[in-house]
């Protein structure tokens, strides 16, 4: 028995986030202690070159368990090819009132309604340019649930400004469900014009800073088909540089009757899985390798990852899997890949 299945069942009697805020703390001390050297070896797997950039192995920490930025020392040493921290907002916000995380044991899902909850994006900066990781990091960004969606594009340009030099890419997040109308963004005419302002201030910056950063969009899972190949039509035409498959769903026709199902948020883990992948093969169709998929949503295992490898993705992400199986969950996808 590995150490995490030992401090699982503790974990999991205490409310969902506070286990969570109790999960990265220990995290951050076992990093500074050195103790985290002793419980984790890291995954010997082929490098991928994505966007440009050169993977160590291929499976990542998807955003959302290290909002500020705030344990990227710590997740580093679990082995993770790479990091994705946020999602994070221009100004500080505390989120959605508590309690706003779920544990759906009996379908291994999770349902959160945090809302952007973080420290604000300045907060973020000093904290990875304060951590010793040197590895591929992406930033997650999204807007203030104050911001009106018609001004939305301004709060992603000025998280995108702050955040580029220390990020190795960045992830614009349009499909949180849990701030109100932000998914009306992922709609044809208004995501056209918030990739071509993206686009425009990536220019912008990769001047002025002397690099380039790629920009991934993060999508839905709640995508009817026609929606799906308009926004791989308009990443193409937009020139962005990957996608991310996908976010949290509305859905509960997996969790049916289960306890905590019936909770608002986004669900995640196991339940958004079949969704997830299927996703990823309507955009693989669609894009025909114009572009690449980062796969996300259930993975518990390192079959559900060659799932999402099949279906076109060139990486993938876990988070809810971490909290149900641990980290070994990262060596494990790793020998499986390869």
């Amino acid at each position: 028995m590995n150490f995490y299945e030992l401090i699982k069942p503790l974990l999991f009697q205490l409310d969902a986030e506070k286990a969570h805020d109790i999960t990265l703390k220990s995290l951050k001390w076992a990093d500074k202690s050195g103790v985290i050297g002793f419980y984790s070896k890291a995954p010997i797997c082929q490098p991928r070159q994505v966007m440009g950039l050169t993977f160590p192995n291929t499976v990542g920490l998807a955003a959302g368990l290290d909002k500020n930025g705030a344990v990227i020392d710590g997740m580093a040493a679990l082995g993770f090819g790479f990091i994705e921290v946020g999602t994070v907002t221009p100004r500080a916000q505390p989120g959605n009132p508590k309690p706003r995380l779920f544990r759906v044991k009996e379908a291994q899902g999770i349902v959160n309604r945090f809302g952007f909850n973080n420290l604000g994006v300045d907060n973020l900066v000093n904290n990875v340019k304060s951590a010793k990781y040197r590895g591929i990091l992406g930033i997650n960004i999204g807007k203030n649930f104050d911001t009106p969606i018609e001004n939305a594009v301004n709060d992603y340009l000025i998280c995108m400004q702050k955040v580029f030099a220390c990020a190795s890419y960045i992830t614009v997040n349009i499909s949180s469900p849990n701030t109100k109308n932000l998914r009306a963004l992922q709609e044809k005419e208004a995501l056209s014009g918030l990739l071509a302002r993206l686009k425009l201030e990536q220019t912008k910056l990769a001047q002025q800073h002397g690099k380039y950063v790629p920009i991934t969009l993060k999508i839905a899972p709640d995508l009817t088909l026609e929606q799906v190949i308009e926004i791989a039509d308009l990443l193409i035409q937009h020139q962005i540089d990957g996608v991310i498959a996908t976010n949290t769903t509305l859905a509960r026709d997996a969790v049916k009757g289960m306890q905590n199902a019936d909770e608002t948020g986004g669900l995640s883990g196991a339940p958004v899985r079949n969704q997830s992948t299927l996703v990823i093969q309507q955009l693989s169709k669609q894009l025909q390798g114009a572009l690449p998929i980062i796969g996300v949503g259930g993975i518990l295992s390192g079959a559900d990852a060659v799932e999402k490898i099949a279906a076109g993705a060139s990486l993938v992400q876990v988070y809810s899997g971490l909290i149900y199986k641990g980290p070994k969950l990262v060596r494990d996808i790793c020998k499986v890949l390869g």
